[in-house]
């Protein structure tokens, strides 16, 4: 059985805003800060990990992530804050 996540990048504080799903959380996240995802996150300098939750199955992490997305920002800014009030990267909690 795999693991999958959805995870919120941040490019700072309040700012812009990356919604995903991943079956390996630290692979992705290396990319995106790296910059080796060409597209929306390297063009926007998105790179903190901001946010992350576990998923059983892709079914339902790719349900979530497709939720998430479609709520306003205020909404996504109320998750990152009640499980990551200081938003800091939580990179290095994930490669421990």
């Amino acid at each position: 059985m795999s693991d999958y996540w959805v995870y919120i990048l941040a490019s700072r504080r309040n700012g812009t805003l990356y919604v995903g799903v991943t079956n390996n959380l630290v692979r992705r996240i290396y990319e995106h800060r790296e910059g080796l995802v060409a597209g929306f996150t390297k063009r926007y300098g998105v790179k903190l990990l901001v946010y992350y939750e576990r998923f059983d199955t892709a079914i339902a992490a790719i349900q979530r992530e497709k939720n998430i997305k479609h709520w306003p920002r205020e909404w996504k800014l109320n998750l990152i804050h009640s499980l990551n009030p200081d938003w800091r990267d939580l990179f290095e909690d994930i490669t421990r």
